[in-house]
């Protein structure tokens, strides 16, 4: 029997692609020698110990195969004849029963069925020659698994040593959604160093059914991902030397328990979905490791740990959802950043690994680059991205250094205008913590311009002059606003942008201008906004809404959160961070949903709990059944949309909008309507029905005192509350 144990021969064990230096290395820890890459796995030399040990050991590993002979053909007939004079007895008993799993290379054109018949032909054939008798095939339990490899000029036969797939630990008793294979998620610990690197620390801000979370525990452990597995490959083989695998496997016990008795790690890990950590707590119990950890229902934009938990340096591990899990390219971009903004705000000079989709993504997170691997979740390829998370950069307050040096006589009373009104409202904005603001709005007749600032960057809308108005004039006007703009403002062009502004119809307000793309972040209050300074005669952002948008923030905690006429949700984003349990965002235009779902993303708030709807909102009110706490309604003047059933028209159909919205409403929430048509009528009639207040002076900001005709906005709650 020495001679069998102690004899080496060669094992081939294949892993994920991409893994081939870390799974290289780990094999050599485990005691494997004569490394020799091939396409998809490796083949090193061991004893019958060494292949017990990497089916008990490795993390990495997918399958451990023992190549049993191979045949320098690609003819099916030709392997049945080398079967036939193979020693099967040394590899399964008469009475076993056995399987054929055939794969063929990439480019070969073969019928893998057919040759994996003609390996059970062959084999077959040898017992019933040599004994009269035969063992059988089982598809579903067989006790010996082989493999056949089929090439153009070559067929390799193995026995499945490891049996089902190694990442498949055993402990797993439920999971989610698209689910982090085992040995990637230890991929991911030991291309950051762990547990060597962390300090017993380790937090995964999304953390699904704990994956992650497991693995480290393990990994602190010192327990062999293999110690849970009910069955391997080489218990049904002829060869398979049980002393030698208990005694492996008992070894591995004591380390095991040896390691949990050392001091416990720190294992955090939030998720907004309740039953992803229903499904983590379970799996970790399974694991045997819950004690470990500390979950808590938190999405990206609620991350709260301790100052003291984040002093000591740690790491963080996480897969965030991507690809099938969350459906717009750029709102998964968009998620990525604000996981790197969160990571800079609490766990700055921490090590990260963060798996992303797409490079682009994992560039995303903006961590100090230090390695980066790329792998396959199954088919889908992914990243993971290590790094240090780098410390925040402090927000400067908003400040613009011109002058009114070498201007043109002609400018003069409109610069003089623009730098008072810049004194002021920076001041202004700087005491309401306000970074996007109207500037200047058509205050002196000649200049007929509206100047909005935008975190540091003008959006300069020149309004269409009237008839009488000679055109050379106005474009020579304009062209001295523009020369008094940037030498005010202290402002290179590429941070000035241009539109004329026409009277528009029907929703040509929110038509495509432009095709750049180009998308830039803006901060208001708690939010992170994305407005396009090019491509639409709106931004993106109503800065007038501003004052409206930070009230239902205020009150829209605990509460379930209604946006009608969404646009591109930027309501959504503040009721969310306020703490709205739910958001659901209505809008008829995809494009503007499509962006308030990267609004959302950018924010770290996760589509779990806010619903964006495509829909004609008065058709969707009609049908919908759920009630809301708090409501906001804010409908064009008109829209003749071809996705619409009819046309809308805000003077004519606000009665019954208002009817259909309140039949939404809690019986003790409250809804905000509003809107900007200069000619508008509140019908009164509505007063009958509901407590209605104007409040339309308490939602114009700083920036539009001088023109308080922007919009008109009414609340309206049930009588009902009222008098209660």
């Amino acid at each position: 029997m020495s001679d069998v144990l102690n004899k080496k021969r060669e094992w081939v064990i294949t892993g994920a692609d991409g893994l081939d230096d870390l799974l290289a290395d780990e094999l050599s820890k485990l005691g494997a020698t004569g490394h020799r890459r091939l396409k998809g796995a490796i083949a090193v030399e061991g004893d019958l110990a060494t292949a017990y040990r990497i089916c008990l050991w490795s993390r990495l590993a997918s399958r451990v195969l023992m190549p049993l002979f191979s045949i320098n053909s690609g003819d099916p007939d030709k392997l049945y004849h080398a079967a036939m004079k193979h020693p099967w007895e040394d590899v399964l008993k008469e009475d076993a029963t056995f399987i054929v799993r055939a794969a063929v290379a990439k480019g070969v054109s073969t019928h893998t069925r057919f040759a994996s018949l003609r390996l059970k032909d062959g084999i077959v054939d040898r017992f019933r020659d040599r004994t009269g008798a035969r063992p059988s095939v089982d598809t579903e339990s067989p006790d010996v698994t082989l493999h056949v490899f089929i090439e153009a000029e070559r067929i390799s036969v193995s026995l499945d040593f490891s049996g089902d797939s190694l990442h498949k630990r055993g402990y797993r008793v439920a999971q989610t959604g698209a689910p982090l294979k085992e040995n990637l998620a230890a991929a991911m610990l030991m291309l950051a160093g762990w547990p060597e690197r962390g300090n017993g620390r380790l937090f995964d801000p999304l953390c699904g059914s704990g994956t992650v979370l497991i693995e480290a525990g393990l990994m602190w452990a010192d327990a062999a991902p293999g110690l849970a597995r009910i069955r391997f490959g080489f218990d049904g083989w002829a060869g398979h030397q049980p002393d030698v695998w208990r005694s492996l496997r008992d070894e591995a016990v004591a380390r095991r328990l040896a390691g949990l008795e050392k001091p416990a790690p720190e294992l955090l890990g939030f998720d907004i979905d309740a039953e992803a950590l229903d499904a983590t707590q379970r799996n970790a119990q399974s694991a045997g490791i819950a004690a470990w950890l500390e979950l808590a229902q938190l999405s990206v934009a609620e991350w709260d740990m301790s100052p003291e938990w984040a002093e000591q340096p740690g790491l963080v591990a996480t897969n965030p959802p991507y690809g099938e899990r969350l459906s717009e390219d750029s709102a998964i971009r968009d998620l990525y950043r604000a996981i790197g903004r969160q990571l800079r705000q609490h766990v700055p000079g921490w090590h990260a690994v963060v798996l992303a989709a797409d490079i682009i993504h994992a560039d995303a997170l903006g961590l100090d680059h230090r390695a980066t691997l790329r792998l396959y979740n199954g088919a889908l390829p992914i990243f993971a991205r290590y790094g240090e998370v780098l410390p925040t950069e402090q927000e400067l307050p908003l400040s613009f250094d011109g002058s009114m040096d070498d201007l043109p006589a002609e400018a003069m009373d409109f610069a003089n205008r623009l730098q008072k009104n810049l004194k002021a409202f920076l001041k202004q904005a700087a005491s309401e913590n306000v970074r996007c603001f109207r500037l200047y709005d058509a205050d002196l007749p000649e200049f007929n311009l509206a100047i909005d600032v935008y975190d540091g960057r003008l959006h300069v809308q020149e309004y269409a002059p009237p008839k009488t108005v000679d055109p050379e004039k106005a474009v020579a006007r304009f062209k001295l606003a523009l020369i008094a703009i940037r030498k005010v403002m202290g402002l290179h062009r590429d941070k000035v942008f241009l539109k004329v502004r026409e009277r528009q119809s029907g929703n040509q307000q929110y038509s495509k201008q432009g095709k750049a793309g180009k998308f830039f972040e803006v901060r208001e209050g708690r939010a992170r906004l994305l407005v396009n300074l090019t491509d639409y005669l709106d931004t993106g952002l109503f800065l007038d809404h501003r004052p409206l948008r930070l009230r239902l923030a205020e009150e829209a905690k605990d509460g379930h959160f209604l946006n009608l006429f969404a646009y591109t949700g930027t309501a959504s984003v503040h009721a969310a961070l306020g703490g709205a349990w739910s958001t659901t965002t209505v809008d008829l235009s995809p494009t503007y949903l499509a962006w308030a779902g990267r609004n959302l993303a950018l924010n770290g708030l996760p589509d779990e709990h806010h619903r964006l709807v495509q829909a004609d909102v008065m058709a969707w009110l009609r049908q919908e059944q759920d009630d809301y706490d708090l409501i906001f309604v804010d409908p064009p003047t008109f829209s003749n949309s071809k996705r619409m059933d009819d046309i809308f028209d805000v003077q004519r159909d606000h009665v019954a909008l208002l009817h259909l919205s309140m039949a939404r409403l809690h019986p003790e929430g409250t809804l905000y309507f509003s809107n900007n048509f200069r000619k508008f009528q509140f019908d009164e009639s509505l007063s009958a029905d509901y407590e209605v207040v104007d409040i339309s002076a308490d939602t114009i900001g700083f920036d539009f005192a001088r023109n308080p005709k922007i919009h008109r906005c009414w609340q309206l709650r049930h009588k009902a509350q009222v008098s209660a």
